[in-house]
């Protein structure tokens, strides 16, 4: 089995911010997927899914995004994994809009989710997908990412989006380094 966990806020309100692209490729995932409706568990919505012969449980942690490490550790506890076993797609304001990068390993990079995760886990040595949702244009990073997507952006995410969906499948089925080198070009 393979966790993948999409970061972002629930609720409502959240839907569709930059933030929740996270939430995005896990709902794209678990609508394409053979396999189950999301329950809540781990503090979070969960669907077990089948991608080809590899189960897959897809997360979206019902935390808040700064305290997304507590059910990252209780899956990973629960089924016996290890952090490779993980891959966690979120947003990030230091890449341009629509632009994804896959790596194996690394630090938060400022990331509030990604460091509650790394605390909580103790490594930095798990994989995760970062799908860039451009910079703030003043220095106000939080009402950026908790923002909307202007009109002329949306596609531009949209199409992040299915790719970023793309290359969990490629994570999935061929690893980390095939799913980097296919795309981070």
């Amino acid at each position: 089995m393979k966790v993948v966990v999409g970061l972002g806020n629930p609720g409502r309100q959240y839907d569709g911010t930059r933030h929740n692209v996270g939430f995005a490729v896990i709902d794209l995932l678990a609508a394409s997927a053979d396999g189950g409706r999301f329950q809540s568990r781990f503090q979070a919505r969960v669907a077990e899914v089948t991608e080809g012969d590899e189960k897959v449980l897809l997360v979206k942690p019902e935390t808040f995004m700064n305290l997304s490490g507590r059910c990252v550790r209780q899956v990973l506890d629960f089924y016996q994994l290890s952090a490779e076993e993980l891959l966690v797609v979120c947003d990030d304001i230091n890449l341009s809009l629509g632009k994804i990068r896959v790596r194996a390993r690394g630090t938060h990079g400022g990331h509030n989710g990604l460091r509650d995760i790394q605390n909580h886990l103790g490594t930095t040595e798990y994989p995760r997908l970062r799908i860039g949702v451009g910079a703030p244009e003043g220095d106000d990073a939080v009402d950026h990412v908790l923002g909307r997507f202007r009109p002329g952006e949306r596609g531009l995410i949209e199409d992040a989006i299915r790719a970023a969906a793309q290359a969990v499948v490629v994570w999935l089925h061929d690893g980390v380094e095939k799913c980097m080198n296919e795309f981070n070009a």
